[in-house]
């Protein structure tokens, strides 16, 4: 299914520059992607308590789809460095598959806040969201690779969650409109749970 995260690649060669800068600077895999969840759970919880007590300006908002570039960037460069730069460890294995889980919660529940969207839908694709990952990662304990098939992946969630904060950010109201994409977003989330399962005992079939 059509993923974002098939531009990976192209996206990992513009970054490679920066990666190799890092790693000569002694810049750990791990170090990498400590900060982007430690990121995304500072934006999420000030952005939520800006909104809930300081009654901020949306504009604030638009930082929501500038961290998620740069978290995506991140997690691009993480890898590279664990692979390119033989920074692979067991430790790092971890904590590149719960920091993405941490993240993703926090920045998505952060949209609770927000006037008009719809919190159980918001709460289910959150949990949704976990299990597809969930699956990823139990294709490699069942002998298949990581799965990360679509059509919701990690970086398709990104764009939602980032154009979200950008309409809310120029004055678009979110009622109504919002609970038909959460609901849609669901539906591909059921989907790609099921695609990564199916994909991952072909894999094993086939080998």
């Amino acid at each position: 299914m059509p993923s974002v995260y098939q531009l990976k690649s192209a996206f990992s060669d513009l970054l490679r520059p920066v990666t190799n800068f890092l790693a000569a600077k002694g810049v750990s895999a791990n170090q990498v992607t400590v900060a982007a969840m430690v990121g995304s759970i500072v934006l999420a919880v000030g952005l939520y308590l800006a909104q809930i007590f300081l009654q901020s300006s949306p504009l604030i908002w638009l930082l929501v789809p500038v961290w998620m570039f740069i978290r995506m960037a991140m997690n691009n460069i993480d890898g590279m460095l664990a692979r390119e730069h033989n920074m692979a460890t067991p430790l790092g294995a971890i904590l590149n598959e719960i920091g993405d889980v941490i993240s993703d919660s926090a920045l998505f529940l952060m949209f609770a806040c927000l006037p008009g969207v719809n919190s159980p839908l918001l709460v289910l694709l959150t949990l949704l969201a976990i299990m597809s990952e969930m699956i990823g990662v139990v294709a490699v304990q069942i002998g298949a690779s990581r799965r990360y098939d679509g059509p919701s992946g990690k970086s398709d969630r990104a764009v939602f969650f980032g154009l979200l904060a950008t309409l809310y950010a120029c004055g678009v109201p979110l009622e109504g409109w919002t609970t038909w994409a959460l609901a849609l977003i669901n539906l591909l989330l059921l989907l790609t749970i099921f695609n990564r399962a199916r994909a991952a005992l072909v894999e094993l079939k086939s080998a």
